[in-house]
């Protein structure tokens, strides 16, 4: 199978249950970064904020995962407790309600991440 060209075909692919499970990660996200890129990026969607990759998301079968890299997952461990998360990676059960608040705090600082980064590279 290709890579999907945008996120409405990614969507389009994926059966009812883990549609509806994206979509209201994808809802938090871009609610937390409205006027980021949306794209497809290693055949998942993923946001781009001032040049740089802010956050990818995708659905498996029995979660969605978030993927705001290491640093992110890092920084905000002891409010993912009760979820299951690996280096740069965390899932939320398509069963459970999207913790929507904590989400946009992580899409958030990793704005800020990308923010510092151009700064840096603007000096340059």
């Amino acid at each position: 199978m290709s890579a999907p060209k945008d996120v409405k075909t990614y969507l389009a692919g994926l059966p009812a249950e883990q549609r509806a499970a994206l979509q209201k990660l994808r809802k938090a996200v871009k609610a937390a970064a409205p006027k980021c890129e949306e794209v497809i990026s290693y055949a998942i969607p993923a946001l781009r904020y001032r040049g740089y990759g802010l956050v990818s998301y995708a659905a498996w079968n029995s979660h969605v995962s978030l993927y705001p890299g290491g640093a992110a997952a890092k920084r905000f461990k002891n409010e993912l407790k009760g979820y299951e998360t690996a280096k740069g990676t965390i899932r939320f059960p398509n069963d459970k309600p999207i913790p929507v608040s904590l989400v946009r705090k992580i899409v958030k600082g990793r704005m800020k991440e990308n923010e510092a980064r151009a700064k840096l590279k603007a000096k340059k």
